[in-house]
């Protein structure tokens, strides 16, 4: 089924590659201020969780813990502690279902509001990507 998968061109603009899981697609949002990963199901023309099986929920699930592990490790990286996760599969903007999972401080850029739409991303530069990108990596391991 997963060769029927076609990711939405808005993922790859707006962010990178990091790992496959055994369901999800992981990708670092390109936004420097918040550890931030989205997982993406695998699977062609998913919009909502409910359309998973029983057996790709849990599986889901199992990703979304294992990506606030990896988020833990980004904001190490970046330097940047993490209070609370917040995971959010909202699609209002890019229907392909997928799931945030954002480490939030409650003096980052948006506290305590949602960090989408509060104001422009700061991208990644070239040199501050890698180490993000590698403690995700580790953490998925």
């Amino acid at each position: 089924m997963a060769e029927d998968f076609h990711l939405d061109p808005a993922f790859v603009a707006t962010s990178h590659k990091v790992a496959d899981l055994p369901l999800c697609e992981v990708r670092l949002q390109d936004d420097a201020r918040y550890p931030w990963l989205v997982l993406i199901p695998r699977q062609p023309d998913l919009r909502e969780i409910e359309e998973l099986d029983t057996g790709h929920r849990i599986q889901l699930m199992e990703e979304i813990v294992l990506a606030g592990t990896a988020v833990r490790a980004v904001g190490a990286a970046l330097g940047l502690r993490v209070d609370k996760l917040n995971v959010g599969a909202l699609g209002n903007v890019t229907a392909q279902l997928h799931i945030h999972v954002v480490g939030r401080r409650n003096d980052d850029p948006a506290w305590p509001g949602p960090v989408w739409g509060h104001s422009p991303g700061r991208a990644y530069s070239t040199e501050a990507l890698a180490a993000p990108l590698a403690a995700a990596r580790a953490a998925l391991r």
